[in-house]
């Protein structure tokens, strides 16, 4: 499949609907490795990481998590719901992303991409090593 560049310029921060905008375009075109795990995935974009998800996760600091992956048949990671949805989502923290996106100065498409892969690609066991070569691969086919 063939991965349409988006192209956006800022004057305002992304809104949340910019970024669900940008990460369905990535996962339009995920690397084969990922895109066969991904074929009913959501996405939906939060602001901030709530405060339950921030307890159950002993996170540190909310800008700590920038993407999780719930499996439909999982409340959080790791806790398998009584009655399942099946439905797959995809979460991405805005504010922990924008903030990353500053500090680095990369390309926003460049950042949520690698993100995105990094997310899946550690939900589903890949190496270290195989993330960064799907990371690689990725940003050579959308150039």
């Amino acid at each position: 499949m063939e991965c349409r560049q988006i192209i956006m310029n800022y004057t305002v921060p992304p809104s949340r609907e910019d970024m669900e905008v940008l990460a369905l375009g990535i996962l339009e075109c995920l690397p084969d490795e990922l895109e066969r795990y991904c074929n009913d995935i959501s996405v939906v974009v939060e602001d901030m990481v709530d405060d339950s998800l921030f307890a159950d996760l002993d996170l540190d600091d909310p800008f700590e998590l920038l993407a999780i992956y719930k499996n439909g048949k999982e409340i959080t990671p790791g806790v398998e719901r009584k009655v399942a949805n099946d439905d797959d989502i995809l979460v991405l923290y805005r504010r922990a992303i924008l903030d990353m996106w500053c500090e680095t100065e990369d390309d926003l498409l460049a950042t949520v991409r690698n993100i995105i892969i990094e997310e899946l690609g550690r939900y589903f066991e890949f190496s270290d090593d195989e993330i960064q070569d799907m990371a690689d691969r990725h940003f050579q086919g959308a150039l």
